[in-house]
């Protein structure tokens, strides 16, 4: 899954370096002043905040440092480079409440310094039958609800530690008859520090104009609506940090840690970790701490040749408290 090769830290240096990163954090209070909870639901389009790949998802997203597949798009458009030639992937989510959540990417390299990437996201869900309240089982009418999201992906290596990308992203949201409409931009950067395999990224998603619902909906009594309130997208923040305290010619060992800034709740903190025995088999699992509903992670992949290039398969679980368990699927093809 990596196409670098480092010597990796000593031990006590590459736990060292966790301990430090993991402590620095928690010390620092918030980075950025805190809200909290009373931020929660001023945001809107919150499809985007949804997890894509189920390598990802296995170590609970923090993923913006170790990005080197086709989520990359979707985590931190930087990590193209990192991708060992073209990628397709393809990936579909249960996710809850009855909604399925498909992602499809891929990256092509022009050149060992170059990436280009495209993107494809959607939720949807099966026609709903309206119900109001003097028709409480239903008037005979349906309603769809979907999101879609199609983003076009560039990065390129700065140097030899040193990566950035970005992503411009059309969003649309449909309910029933009502569409919001979008342009979200991505922001990433990766670093590789020099010290082992330690790497260090930075990344912004879903930055854009503040966004409001168009077309006009009928009330029951007769009153037509067309004027809807302005909703900020889904902003994120992210500071990531990942190395291999294990890694040999057999086996690789991949932790990583990451501070997550939401512009609609509370600061949070996700760690993950990701062992690979011969770059074939592999065993994932993470933490979010901070999060409502949302904790542990885990999940496993498989490496495969196959006649024209590479393949696999991963699978994600993800512990959603109250409202279930997630269950993710993802196929990659390499060229």
């Amino acid at each position: 899954m990596t196409g670098k090769t480092h010597t990796p830290l000593r031990p006590f240096a590459a736990v060292a370096l966790l301990v430090l990163t993991l402590t620095a954090v928690p010390a620092q209070a918030q980075l950025i002043p805190l809200l909290g909870g009373q931020r929660a639901g001023i945001s809107s389009l919150q499809f985007l905040k949804i997890g894509t790949g189920a390598r990802a998802v296995g170590m609970a997203e923090s993923f913006i440092a170790v990005a080197d597949d086709a989520s990359a798009l979707h985590y931190n458009p930087a990590g193209m480079v990192q991708c060992d030639g073209h990628e397709l992937m393809f990936s579909h989510t249960s996710w809850v409440v009855d909604l399925q959540h498909e992602y499809v990417a891929g990256i092509y390299r022009l050149s060992p310094e170059d990436a280009v990437g495209v993107s494809f996201t959607a939720l949807h869900t099966e026609d709903m039958e309206v119900r109001t309240e003097t028709q409480p089982l239903g008037t005979g009418r349906y309603f769809s609800y979907g999101d879609i999201a199609i983003g076009v992906s560039y990065a390129r290596q700065l140097t030899e530690q040193f990566a950035f990308g970005a992503t411009v992203r059309y969003v649309e949201e449909t309910i029933d008859v009502l569409k919001t409409r979008a342009f979200m931009i991505d922001l990433g950067t990766y670093y590789w520090t020099g010290l082992g395999s330690t790497r260090f990224s930075v990344a912004v998603s879903n930055f854009g104009n503040n966004v409001s619902p168009e077309g006009t909906v009928d009330m029951p009594r007769g009153e037509d609506i067309s004027s809807f309130q302005e909703f900020s997208p889904p902003t994120l923040f992210r500071i990531g940090f990942a190395f291999e305290p294990i890694e040999d010619d057999v086996n690789r060992l991949t932790a990583s840690a990451q501070l997550n800034h939401p512009n609609d709740n509370s600061e949070n903190l996700a760690l993950g970790m990701e062992y690979a025995w011969n770059e074939l088999f592999f065993v994932r699992a993470g933490y979010k701490l901070n999060v409502d509903e949302e904790g542990l992670t885990a999940g496993a992949g498989i490496n495969a040749p196959i006649g024209f290039g590479r393949g696999g398969v991963d699978y994600a679980y993800a512990d959603f408290g109250r409202l279930g368990g997630v269950h993710r699927i993802t196929v990659r093809l390499g060229f």
